[in-house]
């Protein structure tokens, strides 16, 4: 079972056995990526929305949360596409970026 505590790699596991029992195993990689990126259209109206710009008021609008949680899903199904611990992904990626400096361009 999850909770709000659990750790990325419980969540992980708990996502590869949620497409067992839901018959999602089939869906590809490519597949999840194009899912993926409807979360990530989802995720923008409702930060549209939050933001107070204009949207159509018969559009069906999510939360933010809500969002974000649909998109954590799909990387982690991604992830566990590739086999790769998504956790461990992240910190080794951190470090790299621990190594490099970013500089402000000229506003244009």
């Amino acid at each position: 079972m999850i909770t709000s505590t659990s750790t990325l790699s419980q969540l992980q596991a708990h996502v590869a056995q949620a497409e067992l029992t839901r018959g999602f195993l089939t869906q590809s990689a490519a597949d999840k990526c194009l899912l993926l990126g409807e979360e990530m259209g989802e995720l923008f109206k409702a930060i549209r929305k939050t933001s107070g710009l204009a949207i159509d008021p018969e559009s069906q609008v999510g939360d933010v949360g809500s969002e974000l949680a649909d998109i954590l899903n799909y990387l982690l199904a991604i992830a566990n596409r590739y086999h790769i611990d998504l956790g461990e992904a992240f910190v080794s990626k951190e470090a790299v970026n621990e190594t490099r400096t970013w500089t402000v361009g000229p506003a244009s």
